[in-house]
């Protein structure tokens, strides 16, 4: 009996033969945007406005598309997604998702299922999401928000600098993962002071002074001058930074979060801008972003800087989540235990 898998994210042709020849009873379909139609339907338009082709509706009929799902014992997603793959994949036994935030899945019928979801946390972009990161501390340490306000006021101040720099500073990292630990790495080589915060902290971490558990946060927060986001999304990270934490970091301090918005409280953070607790905040995520524009109170304020998820982009295609996935199908075939199996418990 043939292995089908079902591809409704778009693979490289060296991809596509290399996953075929691992075995002569594969059989790969592409359907990159075949459900396109259906994901309109089913998701905010904010989302479909952003992430699909104006031009894809899918293609072939629902009954096609139904057979193709009723056949597929695995999946490859990308985002968004069908949000119905459980209940009309009755062969289904894996699907991998590229890209790394396991929250990407909380929308569909996959979350805290039977089936086994993989995701692609730590094989992302995390050079160039690491680069964002310096990129955004930067832009805060030599002031580059104001040139744009001189700009749009006719008159340069140069007394209104409060220039820095980044070498003895002390960088907190936020989830020393896969992107925390890039970004880490970048950050020592700038000389700075690195301090990591991660859920297993037994092991040292090239270019960390110190990697400590959560428990530890707010006492690493009072000493850092830059907090990098890089965690997943759960229920114990969600508003994570909220009243409490923002009173403990040093003041003048700067925020980058290239993770996701719902671990900032945003009330707590328009809180801590008023009381002029905190430098500033680079945001390339916010509440609610799938569904709607960012919170107009950190919009307007020029000390924030807000991309729309961006980070990850890059002229370099550097993301290894097809490389995982051809990993992780050698093992499905040996009856091996999968790498990155998302744990519902747990929220990644």
């Amino acid at each position: 009996m043939s292995l089908e898998i079902l591809s409704l994210t778009n693979l490289p042709e060296d991809l596509q033969h290399q996953i075929q020849n691992l075995d002569k009873d594969i059989k790969l379909t592409m359907a990159h945007g075949w459900f396109d139609g259906e994901i309109r339907d089913t998701w905010p338009t904010f989302t479909v406005d952003r992430y699909l082709s104006p031009t894809s509706y899918g293609q072939a009929t629902k009954e096609e598309r139904d057979k193709l799902l009723s056949d597929a014992e695995v999946i490859l997603v990308g985002f968004p997604f069908p949000l119905d793959l459980r209940a009309r994949s009755p062969r289904l036994k894996w699907v991998h998702q590229r890209p790394a935030g396991a929250s990407n899945m909380l929308r569909g019928d996959l979350w805290k299922s039977d089936i086994v979801v993989t995701s692609s946390r730590g094989y992302a972009h995390n050079l160039p999401i690491a680069e964002y990161t310096i990129a955004t501390m930067l832009h805060f340490a030599k002031n580059l928000h104001l040139p744009e306000q001189e700009r749009k006021a006719k008159k340069l101040n140069a007394r209104e600098y409060n220039v820095t720099q980044l070498s003895g500073k002390t960088l907190c990292v936020l989830g020393a993962g896969g992107i925390g630990t890039e970004v880490g790495r970048l950050a020592s080589a700038l000389g700075m002071r690195v301090l990591g915060i991660r859920r297993n902290a037994s092991e040292p971490i090239d270019g960390f002074e110190s990697v400590a558990s959560q428990d530890q946060f707010k006492s690493i927060l009072s000493e850092s001058d830059y907090l990098a986001i890089c965690c997943q999304w759960t229920k114990e990270t969600e508003k994570l930074i909220n009243d409490d934490t923002l009173e403990v970091i040093k003041d003048n301090s700067v925020i980058v979060n290239i993770a996701r918005g719902e671990i900032i409280d945003e009330d707590a953070l328009v809180r801590a801008l008023a009381k002029n607790k905190i430098k500033g905040a680079a945001l390339d995520v916010y509440v609610g972003e799938f569904e709607s524009l960012p919170d107009n109170r950190l919009w307007d304020d020029n000390r924030v800087l807000i991309t729309p998820h961006i980070s990850a982009a890059s002229d370099i295609n550097t993301h290894r989540g097809n490389e995982l996935f051809l990993k992780n199908l050698k093992r499905y075939i040996a009856n091996e235990t999968l790498d990155n199996i998302i744990d519902w418990n747990r929220g990644y």
